[in-house]
């Protein structure tokens, strides 16, 4: 069965003699980037610029909400980060190409303003989305570091779908190759019969014009790589403070130094190297010193909000982010602080105070360690209990606590010493209301048997009194 090509025999491209043998597939350009709807305009370029800030705003909001935020803010502030964006963008590339709008390039000054005919610079749209997403966020009282960790991986993944609409212009294509996935770029003709491959409006003729690395897509599948990346870091360690975004940052900049090296399109060069190599690797360097440097752990409750718009939601109820593992690996958010932070609750303070009227204490009434002996302790709230049973104690030198030597009952009523009680209603009955003995000695109030010894004391008081 023979293999079909897509170019058969020895064929020449820009110069260069390939096989038949080393040439098995290649992916097609599309044969237009713009379709028109009546008199209207469809650009492929600009509906994946959309379609990518519709994802990057969706999946971002749903991030947003939970690390605690409110619906709806992700919204608000891409109001902002958005025109921004763009226009940073636009102004990175014109910079960058100036040549190609300013110099002996095929395109006018005018053309500079024409930002659906593609040339978006990602450095300049970061840069300047920033600054519009800060502007945003301050109206709406959000802290930016915790709102970029949470767009992080969206951002990235609307680039992603974005590089399609370079594959649909045909541009941010590499070196000549044979390698089987090589990309195939089309001569394209515009309605007045001009012909070139960089024509965004034109239509392919069919004409293959070169063979080359798909730069855009290894770029495509080197960002959701980071995507992924990204989302699994998150989850796994819980970081916050921008250092998610300072990870997307750093991330994106390693591909995009391997791709540029890769490129042949025009390009503004430094010392004979693209100069996007150069930004790359600053921004890399920029972004690393910045996640090494910025606080572990995510933040906690309304911590993503600025004090006054912290309030406000309080009041309305809103908690914030409450972390479900705050023991995970990279969860070293200083907890002492946080701690004396907060105030102890009425019901915390009933249960502390529970638990310290039921503490095990000793004779001195300090709390029993495990080193204790287990019969030098009782609960503190069975020792007036104990004390009522076996009747008052005695002090040291063996004198009863009563000041006249006189025993005092269950209830701590004492008795005079021909044994009249000094209850208010005279009756001579002791705690638990038995009368006392016909010789006056009061009986044992709880649970001993016999009370021998207390009533031989007793006896010996009442002999002594008469």
């Amino acid at each position: 069965m023979t293999v079909p090509t897509l170019l058969a025999g020895p064929t020449t491209i820009t110069g260069s003699t390939h096989p038949t043998s080393t040439i098995l597939a290649y992916i097609p350009s599309p044969p237009e980037g713009v379709w028109h709807l009546g008199p209207v305009p469809i650009r492929a370029y600009a509906l994946c610029i959309i379609v990518g800030i519709i994802v990057a705003v969706w999946w971002g909001n749903r991030r947003w909400i939970a690390r605690g935020g409110q619906d709806g803010e992700v919204l608000d502030v891409a109001i902002w980060a958005v025109p921004f964006g763009l226009i940073g963008g636009r102004l990175y590339h014109v910079a960058t190409d100036w040549q190609t709008y300013f110099g002996d390039g095929p395109k006018d000054p005018i053309d500079a303003l024409k930002i659906w005919d593609g040339g978006l610079g990602i450095w300049g749209a970061v840069l300047l989305g920033a600054l519009g997403a800060w502007i945003g966020a301050r109206h709406h009282g959000i802290k930016l570091p915790p709102f970029g960790d949470a767009l992080a991986p969206a951002i990235l993944l609307a680039q992603a779908i974005g590089r399609l609409g370079n594959y649909f212009n045909q541009e941010l294509y590499g070196r000549e190759t044979t390698v089987p996935w090589g990309l195939e770029i089309y001569e394209r003709v515009d309605a007045n019969g001009f012909a070139d491959p960089g024509l965004i409006s034109g239509t392919s003729n069919g004409t293959v014009v070169a063979v080359v690395h798909p730069t855009f897509l290894y770029e495509l599948l080197w960002n959701v790589a980071v995507v992924i990346v990204l989302v699994a870091v998150d989850r796994r360690f819980r970081i916050g403070h921008g250092r998610l975004f300072a990870l997307y940052v750093a991330g994106y900049c390693v591909g995009r130094f391997g791709i540029e090296l890769m490129r042949s399109d025009p390009a503004t060069h430094i010392f004979g190297t693209r100069i996007n190599v150069f930004t790359a690797v600053l921004v890399f360097a920029c972004a690393a010193a910045y996640f090494l440097v910025a606080p572990k752990g995510r933040e906690q409750g309304l911590e993503i909000y600025h004090a006054d718009r912290a309030e406000e939601l309080e009041a309305m109820g809103a908690v914030g982010y409450i972390d479900d593992r705050a023991d995970g690996p990279d969860h070293e958010v200083d907890e002492q602080a946080r701690a004396a932070d907060r105030q102890p609750s009425s019901a915390q303070d009933a249960l502390a105070a529970a638990i310290a009227r039921h503490t095990p204490r000793d004779a001195e009434g300090e709390p029993i360690t495990s080193s204790s002996s287990s019969d030098a302790w009782v609960l503190e709230s069975d020792r007036d209990t104990a004390e009522q049973a076996e009747g008052a104690p005695d002090d040291a030198d063996g004198t009863p606590e009563d000041a006249e030597g006189t025993p005092e009952d269950a209830d701590g009523t004492p008795e005079d010493a021909d044994g009249t009680p000094e209850d208010a209603d005279g009756t001579p009955e002791d705690a638990d209301g038995t009368p006392d003995d016909a010789d006056g000695t009061p009986d044992v109030v709880e649970g001993t048997s016999d009370g021998a010894d207390n009533t031989a004391a007793n006896t010996a008081d009442d002999t002594d009194a008469k």
